[in-house]
């Protein structure tokens, strides 16, 4: 009887040592800043207030190159407090560096390829999420987009391009705004920081597509 209540207590300790440990956590992945994120996590990231984290690259006086987080206007549909793991960036054919947010890679057949496929489709919300927004700004459907994946994807990028509507680069932390509803449109409202080049990218907010195999 002496042993049940010694292993019963033990459990007891055990258990209330492991939800404070879960609360602990959960505490640290909820305060989430773009600001105090360093190169290898800033890029997909999203604050604990929803937006968007972009890695930026500043030119010292001295000429050397200092990269930063912070962040974007724009958030996140659902998703806060996520700093994207590996295996989605493996999965979706991102990289860690990758400067800003741009449509451009979707131009690419090989990154269509990886972003429709099952493994970063079904997996990866938040880069699915990131990427149907780009595509809408784009003005496509990135189900459809995924459906016409190699030539077909370039071709149908690039007549939207060629309209003019639409000026493809990365976007700096803090220059796109973007409304809230199902027309919403969001619109570059400053320059880019480099000389002579500006960026201009629309978003709108047409939720999280729903998962599908491709």
């Amino acid at each position: 009887m002496a042993s049940y209540n010694y292993v019963f207590k033990s459990l007891a300790v055990l258990a209330v040592w492991a939800l404070a440990l879960i609360f602990c956590t959960q505490g640290t992945l909820g305060s989430i800043a773009c600001e105090n994120l360093d190169k290898e996590s800033c890029a997909y990231a999203i604050s604990s207030s929803g937006k968007r984290c972009v890695l930026e690259q500043r030119v010292r006086r001295s000429g050397e190159g200092a990269y930063t987080c912070g962040a974007s206007e724009i958030e996140a549909d659902k998703l806060k407090d996520w700093i994207e793991s590996d295996e989605c960036i493996r999965a979706c054919g991102l990289e860690r560096n990758v400067l800003g947010i741009s449509s451009d890679s979707l131009l690419e057949p090989h990154f269509a390829t990886k972003l429709c496929s099952t493994q970063c489709y079904n997996n990866c919300p938040n880069i699915i999420d990131l990427y149907f927004n780009l595509a809408a700004g784009e003005g496509m459907y990135l189900p459809k987009l995924c459906e016409s994946q190699g030539k077909n994807a370039r071709r149908s990028m690039a007549e939207i391009r060629s309209s003019g509507l639409v000026a493809g680069g990365p976007v700096s932390a803090g220059k796109l705004m973007v409304a809230e509803g199902p027309n919403a449109v969001g619109e570059l409202m400053e320059q880019a920081d480099a000389p002579e080049a500006s960026t201009s990218l629309v978003v709108l907010d047409c939720g999280t597509p729903s998962p599908a195999a491709f």
